[in-house]
């Protein structure tokens, strides 16, 4: 009987581990995303390819944004702290499709924007 309870009390714990691992794919996924959105913020109706990358304090707060993320997940001691259990290096990798998404989205907006000024899209979504 004792062993049948310990090993539902492991198999509880490691799905607990497993849940705290997702919730750090989630979070690392929202960084992924914040990316891009970061990027797109840059210009209302300039292409990013027209914009460039060269503003600096944009590029720090990417890379800032980054390492903290890192830390978050990485860091002996976060796993009691925040409850952030390491993810595989792998794991960054799906949150970029949505990011993907977000800039081609917003890089059509922008041309429609730039090709038909005070048309329809630009009311609809220019702030």
């Amino acid at each position: 009987m004792w062993t049948t309870l310990l090993m539902v009390t492991d198999k509880n714990g490691e799905r607990k581990e497993l849940e705290y691992r997702a919730s750090t794919g989630y979070f690392v996924s929202i960084v992924v995303t914040q990316w891009a959105d970061l990027i797109i913020c840059k210009t209302r109706r300039n292409s990013i390819i027209q914009q460039g990358m060269g503003n600096w304090v944009l590029n720090f707060a990417l890379f800032f944004e980054t390492i903290v993320a890192l830390i978050l997940c990485y860091m002996p001691g976060m796993k009691k702290g925040l409850r952030m259990y390491p993810v595989r290096w792998y794991c960054w990798l799906y949150g970029i499709p949505f990011g993907l998404l977000i800039v081609f989205f917003d890089e059509g907006r922008r041309y429609l924007i730039r090709r038909s000024p005070g048309g329809w899209v630009e009311q609809e979504t220019y702030y």
